[in-house]
């Protein structure tokens, strides 16, 4: 990381920036994550490259659905409790069963949840339909083979008619062979997982999920836990951060509170850039004296040579809250930086705008912001928006009524509001009071 004196940035730092425009300008400087090969577990959030097809089909063969008796429907044909069908059972077929037996006329297999269709077999008779080869009424449930092993044997008494396939699960029921079982693309979740797993892949080629630095500053900050002196408050926002970070699919780590001194800040940036695809710094981009961020990382950013290791640009943007915004790259690589505000409402909506779509696109997704959609305002009085900034506030959606209720004032500060908050409420550029009744853009933050 260059160490030369900070220079000005030009023309970029002095004109207001849309909220569009500066997102435009860091989804450009985005490039998705080399694919790697990675085993399913490791895969958990991860996102494929390739199409997955199916090489068997699933389930690989006729089974049953219930514990109960394999029979043929000849043999249970008008079946009834007063006059039960009386067949020999000849044996047990369990999941797993490799060597099955043969179903004649006149018999019957006791057969598991899961287990192959015997040949001569036509339908499961479940257990509940018979007296269990106990000679009495209705069985509840099968004895254990451990505990009564002439349970596969004697005779076994069924109450109920079964047509032909009742209770049999078919082959390729679930999928056939050579069918796409997942399209590049997809994120994978646990029923992802699952079904990799149930076709036989061990592993799968995905982009990895993008490993994210987050890095609060001011010498104000101590950690949760530790005691607050005069004029110190809490570090929350590299919590938010890093958990908005791993809720947006990245693996995140949380960089202690670094203290207002620029080479410090230096210093950790240079030695966190081994382990990330992307560091976000909150705090000390603004225009105070000691705004660390600003200072420490221009000198980067000013420089047009490579060899310095990437590009700063410190704008600020027609939004609110969030005005003061830094984006660029650093170090021999250029990892991309995003630089926030401090305030803590001012940070998470611009995580929300522009760090979460930075991540979706490392992660090779084409929808990388969070959905929207219209609804309409319910509030006690209009909502006051300043002329020229793109305003948004903290609200309460109700899909139901297809309403949005404000939270909280509209102060970067009230973190309070923000936690009881499940969207954004869009304010344009060009509304100042927006009425009872409007209708607006909602931002969904679940």
């Amino acid at each position: 990381m260059s160490s030369r004196a900070p220079q000005d940035t030009g023309r970029a730092a002095q004109r207001l920036w849309s909220v569009d425009e500066h997102l435009a300008d860091v989804l450009a400087a985005i490039r998705p994550l080399e694919p790697i090969e990675l085993q399913l577990l490791d895969a958990q959030g991860c996102v494929l490259v390739e199409d997955v097809t199916v090489p068997v089909a699933l389930p690989p063969f006729d089974n049953s659905s219930m514990d109960g008796y394999a029979v043929r429907t000849a043999d249970v044909q008008g079946a009834s409790e007063e006059f039960p069908a009386v067949l020999t059972v000849i044996g047990d077929v369990a999941a797993g069963s490799a060597e099955l037996p043969t179903v004649g006329p006149g018999q019957a297999a006791r057969i598991m949840t899961g287990a192959p269709l015997p040949p001569g077999a036509e339908a499961v008779v479940p257990v509940e339909w018979t007296d269990g080869g106990t000679g009495g009424g209705a069985a509840a449930g099968m004895t254990p083979a451990s505990a009564a092993p002439e349970g596969a044997g004697g005779e076994v008494r069924v109450h109920r008619a079964a047509e032909a396939r009742a209770h049999v699960r078919a082959r390729g029921s679930d999928v056939q062979a050579g069918d796409l079982a997942l399209a590049a693309g997809t994120v994978l979740g646990p029923p992802q997982i699952a079904l990799l797993a149930a076709i036989g892949r061990g592993s799968v080629r995905v982009r990895p999920r993008p490993r994210v630095v987050v890095l609060s500053t001011g010498s104000e900050l101590v950690q949760p836990g530790e005691s607050l002196a005069a004029g110190t408050i809490y570090d929350s926002n590299s919590f938010a951060l890093a958990a908005a970070a791993r809720d947006a699919g990245a693996i995140s780590y949380r960089v202690g509170a670094v203290a207002d001194d620029a080479e410090t800040l230096r210093s950790t940036i240079e030695d966190q850039l081994i382990r990330a695809d992307l560091l976000v710094t909150t705090g000390g981009v603004s225009v105070g004296a000691y705004d660390v961020v600003k200072e420490a990382l221009t000198s980067v950013g000013a420089a047009d040579d490579e060899a310095d290791g990437g590009r700063m640009d410190f704008r600020k943007l027609a939004m609110q809250p969030g005005k003061p915004q830094g984006f660029g790259t650093v170090g021999p690589d250029h990892t991309p930086l995003l630089a926030l505000p401090g305030n803590p409402v001012s940070s998470y909506v611009s995580f929300e705008l522009f760090v979460r779509p930075a991540i979706r696109a490392l992660m090779g997704l084409a929808d990388v912001s969070r959905p929207s959609v219209r609804a309409v305002l319910e509030a006690d009085k209009a909502l006051g928006s300043p002329a020229g900034r793109r305003q948004f506030l903290r609200g309460k959606y109700d899909a139901q009524k297809g309403t949005v209720s404000p939270v909280g004032g509209s102060g970067s500060h009230l973190i309070a509001a923000l936690a009881h908050a499940d969207s954004l409420m869009v304010v344009p550029e060009d509304v100042t009071s927006l009425e009872p009744g409007a209708e607006l853009e909602v931002v969904l933050l679940g």
